[in-house]
């Protein structure tokens, strides 16, 4: 494969037409990291010229990096077509550069510079006039109002856009660096505003280098989009999923033009491509959600570094023809558009909820794509077989979060739940969720009963041990469930933070005669970060609150907080209008001591087992062989002779 050294003069002089394909992904670049680095390039050359004043420069020429495309037939009258490969982000910038500085020199009366320019970023044949092939280089769907009102001022004005921005500051800078103007160092830049102006339209027509690859008649262009690396910003996965799926709908005579409408409308904006954290990482939404969406298609877990293959080899059998491609796609944009509505679910729903809770505050993204599965349009689960099943998942992972046990084993389990419900009918889709759940006994994935919670719970150390904003929502739950009908509907405020009834310092007030002995001590340091020494607070409250005893006779004289002479009872009493604290005053008017501390664990469990109902009491226990197994009713059995799931293997 041949490959030249090209400058902007020898790529874009004739009747050069550039076409970026309605694949690839839109402009990218930036001020920091693309725009300013190549600018200080280029004035670097034009200074080594105006400096060289004729003579050799030191500086003679910059290289950009490469761009691979591939050249189409002539046609007479027509254009000299080529749809660029790799490398669109540096040749939209060239013309971005090339115009700007074009028009700043036209606008300082250097006529035939200007000229000079313009030639290579207009095609000036009157039979382009109004057409996009008037432009050296046409940019991809998403960019292409942007690109053209920056081309041409005279165009209606599109609003912000990154390639606006971009022709903007290239127009500043050229501004500024040809009429002298100090830079903030204040170094001026050398010779006079003609030497600097010649010397500026030599560097782009001639002082720049782009290495040209030129695929015609060569069938691996994907492979090579695939290895090459652009500048500074990286490919996304999707990127390269997104090349793959148009280049394999052109070979099968399908309409890509329509598909940017239909299929790809918005994920190449900002929200898709914006990077989030997962775990460890940040990765962008578009890619997390092909990750969670192959995983819900195949019922297998795909790794990260695996995504692009896993998809190619999922989807070739789909894309060798029009109406499988076009199917498979608008699969994958209801599924992409069920993904974005996520977090605006109301959290009264058992979707919202789940979403909330889970997903979010309990860090569980590994749970996205069973949530996918059974909220996809694609399946249509019914409304009460979802509600089903995001109450036994969410109901499975409160519990075993509660009682501290493992987490580690949810993608495995959400893989298993997959293949399940590969063969599950839909119309009991959350039946089987749930009883998948109650039928397991592996520690890793064991669904706590209410026996177990009221025998554990209780006396378990949770604060320090479970993040503050997850303790939070198990407290809030329990807040709702403790309303009643006769209870005003008012809605939690944001961000309450979790107070310790009887405060962690609690020998400064809290310890009086006879003292607490080591062992009690002890005991007492454990039990206070329990279930049952917790409540909620407004933040300004948990101040005053601090380290003060129970009643008002033992705070006779304390200021701290601002609330002079009052008790921890007096102050929730005065401020606090949440039922959790409603009880903790009426049944305590005299003290708060450890054994209400226990009893009130006991009760706050008893309340968590009615938010987070557990395994259903038909999950029939069986022994096997010494071991314990368990079935479920012999109409909700599961086997690979189960009806399929027809709607999502329909394409």
């Amino acid at each position: 494969m041949k490959a030249d050294a090209l400058s902007p003069r020898q790529l874009f002089d004739g009747k050069m037409h550039y076409e970026i394909p309605p694949f690839q992904r839109p402009y990218v670049w930036n001020e920091e990291d693309q725009w300013a680095p190549l600018w200080a390039d280029i004035v670097r050359v034009a200074e080594s010229h105006v400096i060289a004043d004729g003579a050799e420069p030191a500086v003679p020429h910059h290289f950009l990096g490469a761009v691979v495309y591939e050249s189409k037939p002539p046609v007479v009258g027509d254009v000299t077509r080529h749809m660029v490969i790799d490398g669109q982000q540096r040749m939209t910038t060239v013309q971005l550069v090339i115009d700007a500085v074009q028009a700043v020199i036209a606008e300082r009366g250097h006529d035939l510079l200007a000229e000079d320019l313009e030639e290579l970023i207009l095609n000036r044949s009157t039979a382009f006039r109004g057409k996009p092939e008037r432009f050296k280089l046409w940019p991809s769907k998403h960019d292409r109002a942007a690109f053209a009102q920056a081309m041409d001022p005279a165009l209606d004005w599109v609003g912000e856009h990154r390639i606006i921005s971009a022709h903007e500051y290239f127009s500043n800078e050229a501004r500024a660096w040809l009429t002298g103007t100090p830079d903030d160092d204040g170094n001026t830049p050398p010779g006079t505003e003609q030497a600097r102006a010649a010397a500026l339209s030599s560097t782009l027509r001639d002082g720049l280098y782009i290495v040209a690859i030129n695929l015609t008649g060569h069938d691996d262009s994907q492979l090579i989009f695939e290895t090459l690396n652009d500048r500074g910003t990286p490919l996304l996965k999707a990127d390269l999923i997104k090349n793959w799926v148009f280049q394999q709908g052109a070979k099968a005579g399908a309409d890509v033009e329509e598909w940017s409408e239909t299929h790809w409308v918005d994920f190449d904006d900002d929200w898709w491509r914006a990077e989030i954290v997962q775990g460890r990482h940040q990765r962008s939404r578009i890619d997390i959600f092909v990750q969670y969406w192959l995983t819900m298609r195949l019922s297998e877990e795909v790794k990260t570094e695996q995504v692009f293959r896993v998809f190619t080899e999922h989807a070739a059998p789909y894309m060798s023809n029009r109406a499988g491609a076009s199917q498979l796609l608008s699969e994958f944009r209801r599924d992409a558009d069920t993904y974005r509505a996520l977090a605006n679910l109301p959290e009264d729903t058992a979707q919202g909820s789940f979403y909330s809770r889970v997903i979010e505050t309990m860090g569980l993204a590994a749970t996205s794509p069973l949530l996918l599965w059974l909220l996809s349009d694609n399946h249509k689960v019914p409304e009460k077989q979802v509600e089903t099943a995001l109450g036994a998942l969410e109901s499975w992972v409160m519990r075993r979060t509660l009682l501290r046990m493992t987490m580690k084993d949810v993608n495995k389990t959400m893989v298993s739940i997959l293949k399940l419900l590969d063969r599950t009918p839909i119309d009991s889709a959350g039946d089987a969720v749930r009883d998948f759940l109650a039928a397991q006994r592996a520690d890793a994935r064991l669904w706590p009963t209410d026996d177990m919670m009221k025998a554990e719970l209780p006396s378990l150390k949770l604060y320090g041990h479970i993040r503050q904003t997850r303790l939070r929502v198990v407290l809030e739950a329990i807040e709702r469930n403790l309303r009643t009908e006769f209870h005003e509907n008012v809605t939690l405020p944001a961000k309450l933070e979790i107070e310790h009834v009887m405060p962690q310092s609690w020998r400064t007030h809290w310890n009086p005669e006879p003292r607490l002995t080591p062992e009690q001590a002890a005991d007492r340091d454990r039990r206070i970060q329990t279930l049952g020494n917790l409540t909620l607070v407004a933040k300004s409250l948990n101040g005053a609150l601090s380290n003060r005893p129970w009643t008002d006779p033992e705070a006779a004289g304390m200021t701290p907080g601002g609330e002079v002479g009052l008790g921890k009872r007096s102050l929730l009493e005065k401020y606090s209008l949440l039922v959790l604290s409603r009880q903790l005053i009426r049944d305590h008017p005299d003290a708060w001591t450890d054994d209400d501390i226990e009893a009130r664990a006991a009760n706050l469990t008893d309340h968590i087992c009615e938010v987070w109902a557990g395994p259903p009491a038909d999950v029939v226990r069986q022994e096997t062989i010494g071991q314990p197994s368990y079935s479920v009713p012999a109409q909700q059995q599961w086997s690979e002779a189960a009806p399929t799931n027809a709607s999502r293997d329909s394409v």
